[in-house]
Parts: C-alpha cells; sequence; structure tokens
C-alpha cells in the first residue's frame, strides 16, 4: 500500500534515507555514491552544510535569496514575461561548487550508461543539493529523462525556492520525480520562512546542534535551551503569518488590512514543490501534492495543543530531525498511508463517515483544527477553479480556430487579386478589410483573457505546455500579428508611441511567441517571423545609412530567406506590389544583387 500511493518501492526509500543520514555524517565530501552491480539504481546522497553562511548567503537579503542561474536551469522560470525562479543563494552556490569540482557529471553519466535509475537524495541542508543536482539532471538530459526516471528524495529538506519554481516543475512535468520526507514537529523544513535578522542570535547554536562534527551534537544544553524555545516560537510566528497571507489571497480575501500589513512586513518568497510525505509521529504517513496546501500543512501541523509545555515543542522540533531513518522504517514497516487528495472533500471535522475514516484520522494525527481543514479544502476549490477555466479557455478554441481561418481565407483572397493581405489590410478600401478588422479584435480579446489568465496564474501550471495550445498560438500569432503592425502604422501610432517593436506590440503575441520558443528550445528571434513587416516599416523610414542600418537590413534579408524557403513564411511577401519588395527595390543595385534575396525575388 505504501509503494502505491508514494509511487517509490519502500526498499528504495529506506536505502535513500540511510545514505543520506551517512552523507549527513561525512561532511568531509560533497557527497556519496553508492553503485553497486547488482541495484538497478545509482544513489548519490549529498552532506550537509552547518554555519549560518551556508544556509543564508551574505546578500543582503532577509531571505538570502537569488535569481536562479538560467544557464544552468533554463527552464526554471515563467514563460511568458521570463521572471526566473528565486532560489536560496547558499544552496545553490554549494551545488554549483559540486558540479564544478568534483566527478558528479562523470559519475551520472556512467551510471545512465549502466542503465540505472539516478537517484538524488540528502538529508537537512544536504537536501537541496540533492533537488539542485535533480534540476540539473532534468535540464541535461531531457530526452533521457523517461529512460533514467530520475528521482530526488529527501529527508528533512528546507525551503529552497519560490512559487515560480514550483511552478515550472508542474508546467514541465518534473514535479512528480521529487518526494520530500518530513516529520510532523522537524523545525529545518520551515526555517527559511523566516528572515536571518529574526533569528541570527539563535540560529548558530541550533546549527552545531545538527552537526554531526561540533562537541554540541545532539546536545541537551541546546535543545532545552532559551534559544531553541526562541527559535521555535519565532518560525512558529512568521509561519503563521506567512500561511495566513496566503490562505487570505487564495480565499480572496478582500481587506486591505492585508495589504497594509504586507507592506511593512517582509513575506518568505519559498514555497514547497513536488510530493510532501509528513510522518505523524506515529507510525502514519500522509501524502500531499498540492504547494499551497503543503504551506498550510507546514504551520497547522507544528500548533500545538494548549496543554504542551513551552520547552517540550523545541525539543522535540530538533530531535525529530535526526531521527528519519528510524521512523520512516516503522512508518513504512505499518503501511498506514494516506492521501488527502480530493482536497476540496476533506471533513471539516474529526468524524468524516466510515468512507473517510482513514483521512480523517490521518487529519487528527496530524492535530488539524477545523480551520486548518477549511484551508486545505480551500485549495482544493482554487484547483478545481483553474481547471474550470482550463475547460473556459478550451471552449474557446473553435471560436479562435475558426477567426484564424477566416483570416487565412482572406490572405488567399488578397493574394489572388496579387495583393498582400498586409498591404489590403493597411488600405481598408474593401468590405473584406473591415471584416477581417473585426475579426481581428475579437480574436485579440479572446487572447488578451488568456494572457491575462496565464500571469495571475488562474490557469493549471501545465496550461503553457500543452502542445495543441503552443501551436495555435503560433499560427494565431503568423497570421493576425501582421494585420496589428499594418493597422499601427496605418493610423501612424509610430510617430506618437514609437516603433511597434519597442513601444507597441501587444502582450498576446509576445507570450505566444514565448511559448512556441520555450517548447522548440530556440533563442528568441529580435525580429520574429510575424513581425518582418514591421522592421521593414521603420527601416523605410530611415534616410541616412550606418553600420547598424547595414547589419539590420543583412539580419533581415537572411530571416526572409531563411522563413521563404522552409515555409515558415507565407510567399505573399514577395508579390510584386507588397510593402517588403517595395523597400527591398529601394536598396543600391550592386546591394540587391549581392543579397540573398536575389534569386527569389528574380523569379
Amino acid at each position: 500500500m505504501a509503494e502505491e500511493r508514494i509511487g517509490l518501492r519502500v526498499e528504495l526509500i529506506n536505502k535513500a534515507c540511510s545514505i543520506a543520514m551517512k552523507a549527513h555524517s561525512s561532511p568531509e565530501k560533497p557527497y556519496l555514491y553508492v553503485n553497486s552491480r547488482s541495484s538497478s539504481e545509482a544513489i548519490f546522497g549529498f552532506t550537509g552544510a552547518w554555519h549560518v553562511r551556508d544556509w543564508f548567503a551574505p546578500n543582503n537579503k532577509p531571505f538570502g535569496e537569488t535569481k536562479i542561474n538560467l544557464q544552468l536551469f533554463p527552464s526554471m522560470k515563467t514563460i511568458s514575461d521570463h521572471y526566473p525562479a528565486l532560489v536560496n543563494e547558499a544552496f545553490l552556490r554549494r551545488f554549483e561548487a559540486v558540479l564544478t569540482n568534483s566527478t558528479l557529471k562523470a559519475e551520472v553519466e556512467k551510471a545512465g550508461a549502466e542503465k540505472k535509475q539516478i537517484v538524488f537524495t540528502g538529508h537537512s541542508s544536504g537536501a537541496p543539493i540533492a533537488i539542485f543536482a535533480t534540476l540539473w539532471f532534468l535540464e541535461s538530459y531531457q530526452k533521457q529523462v523517461q529512460q533514467f526516471k530520475p528521482r530526488c528524495l529527501t529527508f528533512g529538506s528546507p525551503l529552497t525556492g519560490d512559487q515560480i519554481l514550483s511552478h515550472a516543475l508542474r508546467r514541465e512535468n518534473w514535479s512528480s520525480y521529487f518526494v520530500h520526507f518530513i516529520m510532523r514537529y522537524d523545525v529545518v523544513p520551515r526555517i527559511l520562512l523566516t528572515a536571518l535578522t529574526s533569528m541570527d542570535q539563535v540560529l548558530q547554536p541550533i546549527l552545531y546542534y545538527f552537526n554531526p562534527n561540533s562537541t554540541l551534537f545532539k546536545n541537551d544544553s541546546i535543545s532545552n535551551s532559551s534559544e531553541a524555545s526562541n527559535l521555535f516560537f519565532t518560525i512558529m510566528s512568521t509561519t503563521a503569518t506567512l500561511a495566513t497571507h496566503a490562505a487570505c489571497k487564495f480565499m480572496g480575501c478582500t481587506n486591505l488590512l492585508l495589504e497594509t500589513v504586507t507592506k511593512h512586513i517582509e513575506l518568505s518568497p519559498y514555497r514547497p514543490f513536488g510530493t510532501y510525505v509528513f510522518c505523524t509521529g506515529d507510525g502514519k504517513l500522509v501524502i500531499l501534492e498540492n504547494s499551497d496546501a503543503i504551506l498550510q500543512l507546514l504551520f497547522y501541523s507544528l500548533q500545538l495543543p494548549p496543554e504542551t509545555k513551552v520547552v517540550d515543542p523545541s525539543q522535540r522540533s530538533l530531535k525529530e530531525h535526526l531521527i528519519y531513518q528510524s521512523e520512516l522504517e516503522e512508518c513504512l514497516g505499518m503501511q498506514t498511508v494516506a492521501s488527502l487528495d480530493p482536497l476540496e472533500d476533506l471533513p471539516l471535522t474529526g468524524h468524516g463517515g466510515e468512507e473517510n475514516a482513514a483521512i480523517s484520522m490521518a487529519l487528527n494525527d496530524l492535530g488539524l483544527s477545523a480551520r486548518a481543514r477549511l484551508c486545505l479544502r480551500a485549495t482544493g476549490e482554487l484547483e478545481k477553479q483553474k481547471s474550470r477555466n482550463q475547460s473556459k479557455v478550451d471552449n474557446n478554441k473553435s471560436k479562435i480556430v475558426e477567426g484564424i481561418n477566416m483570416l487565412a481565407k482572406y490572405r488567399a483572397m488578397c493574394e489572388e487579386h496579387r495583393i498582400g493581405y498586409y498591404d489590403a489590410f493597411k488600405l481598408q478600401k474593401d468590405r473584406e478589410d473591415f471584416n477581417s478588422n473585426v475579426k481581428r479584435l475579437e480574436l485579440a480579446g479572446i487572447w488578451d483573457e488568456i494572457g491575462e489568465m496565464v500571469k495571475r496564474f488562474e490557469l493549471p501550471d501545465g496550461f503553457e505546455g500543452r502542445k495543441e495550445w503552443i501551436e495555435l498560438g503560433t499560427r494565431y500569432r503568423r497570421i493576425v500579428e501582421p494585420l496589428d503592425i499594418a493597422n499601427y502604422y496605418r493610423h501612424l501610432k509610430n510617430e506618437d508611441t514609437g516603433p511597434y517593436m519597442t513601444k507597441g506590440r501587444p502582450r498576446r503575441y509576445k507570450f505566444t511567441q514565448k511559448w512556441h520558443e520555450h517548447a522548440e528550445k530556440v533563442q528568441a528571434e529580435s525580429i520574429p517571423d510575424s513581425c518582418i513587416l514591421a522592421e521593414v516599416e521603420e527601416l523605410s523610414m530611415i534616410t541616412e545609412s550606418s553600420a547598424n542600418v547595414r547589419e539590420r537590413v543583412l539580419e533581415l534579408e537572411r530571416n526572409v530567406s531563411k522563413w521563404i524557403r522552409s515555409g515558415q513564411l507565407h510567399k505573399d511577401v514577395l508579390l510584386p506590389q507588397s510593402a517588403f519588395v517595395t523597400w527591398w527595390n529601394k536598396l543600391p543595385p550592386q546591394h540587391r544583387s549581392e543579397s540573398c534575396m536575389a534569386d527569389l525575388l528574380s523569379k
């Protein structure tokens, strides 16, 4: 039952945990590598680090965050706006050092050549290094992912990245490769929800408690100290603030006080991702995959009954961080595993009926109040709303296709009359031109709404990765954007606003272009295929020659030649009276005779 619910063999979980804990006790090595001939897995266990600067980089950021290295992790950003994910800088730098200064890459490739399943694991601050290693593997070996079936198993991991990282992993369909085990009261998974300034006086002694090479390792003088107590309740307070703020947002709270508070209180950017397996402490495991719900559970499962003594929770929160191996062996042996999905159906009281007995017991074991359960249900409703939004968008697909087909017929009709549809649309002489403008505006409204939903994360994270929408967006952009350009220059908007590409291009074309580029893994074009006539319009207005202008002309010619020959650009661009040919014919004769376009325009 445990294997079926978690999606991992019990033997692999126990083995990974054992290696992670051994790596925890071997800080002299960057990682432990276990690859026996008899095993089907190659396991890399990463070591931790125990100085405050190893958790919070000295970068003057309260939570030690930085933009992710997009050269190493190019997918970890939003597609539409190219916002990079924020990650913990100290952990990122440690991984980069491991990748640069060790044989990790060679050993991963050797294990892959041996057809082994690649498993990255880590405990405590070794876990984020395992996370970055897995991200690196997924980015670097995308074509072999299904063959190697990589896994990242962490135990007591601190949070590593923000909502964009979580969003990108689900969009790329990589989230399922990450499984995080945490004890109910373990303080470490919550540490980075608190700014360093709130705990800089107490954090270092706690890290000594976790350091196997320190004289204070597992020392009761630390776990019984005021520092431990202060740290626990500081983290409780900041986690409560963050969880409450997040709950208000996804539950639709419009309280102006919330906005005022968040302007004065800086909240942690870090968010969970992947699958979380909570160990309740009495032999049971609770599985959760919803990032918003996991954040709520990180707070509510840490709450204590009123009768609990102040010193007990802080002691337990430290000690639970070091007992993963024994606790997991017990839990996996008992085979009592509950998944909280579907979240929107969770019982709000301690008694959920016979059909929900296992879930009710799991919620009770985590000490979840009615308010906590309501928050969890709200996260489930939010996901359902995103699915409903996607259905609404999908229902508009036929309308979009119909509109694109109409404009494609308009282009074909113009071509029969030996005029480019860009040029005909710009003149607006006939009824067909007017009707095409109406259809252009109708499609703009639909795509602008989609763009706003994507921007506000109101659609499922996987939406931007759906092949049918990437292809539809590309077809829409290539057929309709030239009409937007024609309209822009017909009304001389460039004189008031500036060039179309830098000042007037609608966001709907930018994000559909980025969808295509991301899916095809190609570099962004400064002048994409749908915008060549915007560049022609601007070049037509330049009267003085310069090296920059000559390079722009050559680049435009190279791209048009390449796109025409590949079929990416419609051939009506080369009609004798088209805007492009009219402009090209005004270029110096010697340039035209030597141009890569010469053979295309001499036909």
